[in-house]
């Protein structure tokens, strides 16, 4: 006999999922294993129906193990939920376990406890996602070799280092590339000349990987969100960063009140006893998005001119340079919202 209303839950791993089924009461009606693949999918589908008309799926881990399985269920019309990892207090004292997590993972999408939609990842914006990890990883790695390039310079022998003498800000990676080292007399300086070329090179090498990222970076936020990157202080790097926090869904933020809890920039009551209207910093959120924000109001604090003149009357006021930025970044995502992909 089917049952009207099942509940599904999903514990994800790599290589296995758990799925836990429960009624419209929160009884569990099974446990079950499936493969994290295609045809594991369909069959935990499959299962779930089996008890009756499938209401909604709690899936822990959609951005990471729970990724495909996520895509699949959205292709199917199947309302999935996002749920947190299990409150450790309430873990010490039930234990942990795959099947322990997945009942969990039903009980909050039936409660409404676990109720935010995940990412589809299926569109532009996922595209900017994977080309945004490209371009940080490069970014660091430029860093660290152009550390250890001028490390070298600073402590290579004395010809290296006064051929390089003025070009430690400007002019080093272009020279050290165009380098041609020959043996010489001294095989350490020779040896030096060859690393700091070669280092020069991969420098070179990840400007290049760069700039070919952001051409692509800029076709897709032109195409995803072409009126952000019009705002004051918003470049490519930025948008894409408000982008991949919002996702290829844009039904997922109701409001720019949402919008501005996923960033991090919406105060949190901090009320107790007799201390009534406090309020306490949002440390939660993106910290991508809400880093993003920060570069905004940093830039606008310097150069526009609206920004200087609220900055000077909030000051006047008695507020601090920290109070004054939250209060702008509250206001640049309340801006930023209007240009985000919209549900149609």
């Amino acid at each position: 006999m089917s049952i009207v209303g099942v509940t599904g839950g999903v514990d994800t791993h790599a290589d296995v999922h758990v799925a836990a089924a429960i009624d419209h009461n929160g009884g569990l009606l099974g446990v079950e294993s499936f493969t994290a693949d295609q045809a594991g999918y369909e069959s935990l589908v499959g299962w779930l129906v089996g008890f009756g008309e499938v209401i909604r799926i709690g899936v822990e881990g959609t951005g990471s193990w729970g990724v495909g399985l996520a895509r699949f269920l959205h292709s199917q019309d199947i309302v999935v939920v996002e749920v947190d990892r299990p409150n450790r207090q309430k873990r010490r004292k039930v234990g942990k376990s795959d099947p322990t997590d997945a009942l969990a993972a039903a009980r909050a999408a039936l409660s409404g406890e676990a109720s935010v939609t995940p990412k589809r990842r299926n569109g532009p914006v996922e595209q900017i996602r994977v080309l945004m990890v490209a371009r940080r990883s490069a970014r660091q790695q430029r860093i660290q070799t152009l550390n250890q390039l001028r490390h070298l310079v600073f402590t290579a022998p004395e010809p290296i280092r006064v051929r390089f003498k003025d070009r430690y800000k400007t002019g080093l990676v272009t020279e050290a590339a165009n380098m041609r080292p020959g043996k010489g007399s001294d095989p350490v300086t020779y040896t030096t000349n060859l690393v700091i070329r070669n280092l020069a090179r991969r420098i070179r090498g990840l400007n290049t990987e760069m700039a070919e990222i952001d051409v692509m970076l800029t076709g897709l936020i032109a195409q995803t969100a072409p009126s952000l990157l019009e705002l004051h202080g918003v470049g490519t790097d930025t948008a894409a960063s408000l982008l991949v926090a919002a996702g290829d869904n844009p039904e997922r933020l109701s409001s720019e009140g949402s919008w501005a809890h996923l960033c991090g920039t919406t105060p949190l009551p901090a009320n107790s006893g007799k201390v009534t209207n406090r309020y306490r910093l949002n440390r939660g959120g993106d910290r991508q998005a809400n880093a993003a924000l920060y570069r905004i109001v940093l830039t606008r604090m310097s150069s526009h001119p609206d920004t200087r003149r609220y900055v000077t009357r909030r000051r006047a006021q008695g507020l601090n340079t920290a109070e004054i930025m939250r209060c702008l970044k509250r206001y640049v995502a309340r801006q930023t919202f209007k240009h985000l992909p919209q549900a149609t």
